[in-house]
């Protein structure tokens, strides 16, 4: 009998939403969110280095990692099955996670490079530094 200890908590939540009010939880929305993956943000002069808690990987093609300018996105799948047992208490994540984790600034798309370690993922990126120079115009000549 397989035990999922989240969906208790949120069963756990939803009714005493009823009796504390939806604006008591507020203050735990961090821990409510860190559920499904611990994460470091570290920052270079001109890079980030991202670092996601995810014990229990066991391909690293269970996650797909997505960026958008500002916005690093983490999808995937830990499945923490152990043949001949059954989980009787569950305090490590498990099942589908996803987590949308904004950027101080810009990245560059190209170069991005990500290993899993030891139950870390870490994500390295590149800061886009705009090119600022001035880009002289050529002007074509209509009447030739």
């Amino acid at each position: 009998m397989k035990m999922d200890q989240f969906k208790r908590m949120t069963d756990w939540r939803n009714q005493w939403d009823h009796f504390f009010g939806e604006e008591f939880w507020n203050g735990f929305a961090p821990f409510f969110d860190n559920a499904h993956s611990q994460l470091n943000l570290y920052q270079g002069e001109n890079e980030l280095l991202v670092v996601l808690s995810l014990p229990g990987l066991a391909k690293v093609e269970d996650v797909d990692i997505f960026v958008n300018h500002q916005t690093l996105e983490v999808k995937g799948k830990i499945n923490l099955n152990f043949k001949g047992f059954d989980i009787i208490q569950e305090g490590i994540f498990q099942g589908k996670f996803e987590r949308e984790i904004p950027l101080p600034y810009t990245v560059k798309e190209d170069r991005i490079k990500a290993t899993y370690k030891r139950g870390l993922l870490l994500i390295h990126l590149h800061k886009l530094i705009p090119d600022d120079s001035r880009k002289k115009v050529d002007v074509i000549d209509a009447e030739k």
